[in-house]
């Protein structure tokens, strides 16, 4: 009898701990698609100039690198989490402070257009991901390859928008991995795989 009494409660708690980490791991991508959001917004007012959002583009780009090394394994565990809520608490801070700072950018120039589209496409591929998680088409481990996948993108949009310009070359090769990132998403949400 004590035997069953334990099995059940192991069965109990194994099938509860997936939810969870699924839940965990959704509310993080969630948060990236509101803070690109934020970014996107601050653009297209002008509290935000180009240089600006290259660089929260760099810390998006840090955030996404550490769940990505958070999920390797295909666990998020709890000190993981806080520290990759440090994180984004940090870099919330940041674009709160730089929408509210004395520099302002054009929200009609060619480059804060161009940075614009790259950050809106950011918030459509950070939520194909967090739809991914959500419906269970995408494991922990798929997660994290994509979360790595889109620190590069980033990072090019920061090299890219560093000397506050981003030209239409520097667009067409963030186009280029923004393309590469979007067809692993596609690959991964429409393999066999399930959480």
């Amino acid at each position: 009898m004590d035997y069953q009494k334990t099995a059940l409660m192991v069965m109990l708690m194994m099938s509860t701990a997936v939810p969870v980490s699924a839940q965990s791991v959704g509310s993080e991508v969630q948060r990236d698609i509101n803070q690109e959001t934020r970014i996107e917004q601050g653009l297209k007012s002008g509290e935000l100039n180009t240089r600006e959002a290259a660089k929260l583009e760099r810390g998006e780009a840090r955030i996404d690198r550490m769940e990505s090394k958070a999920l390797k394994d295909g666990t998020l565990s709890p000190e993981e989490s806080a520290r990759i809520q440090r994180a984004q608490n940090q870099e919330s801070e940041a674009i709160k402070r730089l929408k509210h700072n004395e520099a302002s950018g054009n929200p009609n120039s060619a480059s804060s257009q161009r940075m614009q589209a790259d950050v809106q496409r950011n918030i459509n591929q950070q939520t194909r991901v967090e739809q991914g998680v959500q419906s269970g088409q995408l494991t922990n481990k798929e997660v994290s390859k994509l979360e790595r996948g889109q620190a590069r993108v980033n990072r090019s949009e920061a090299r890219a928008g560093a000397d506050g310009h981003v030209g239409a070359h520097e667009q067409n090769r963030i186009q280029r991995r923004e393309n590469v990132q979007s067809e692993r998403i596609y690959n991964k949400k429409h393999n066999d795989r399930q959480r």
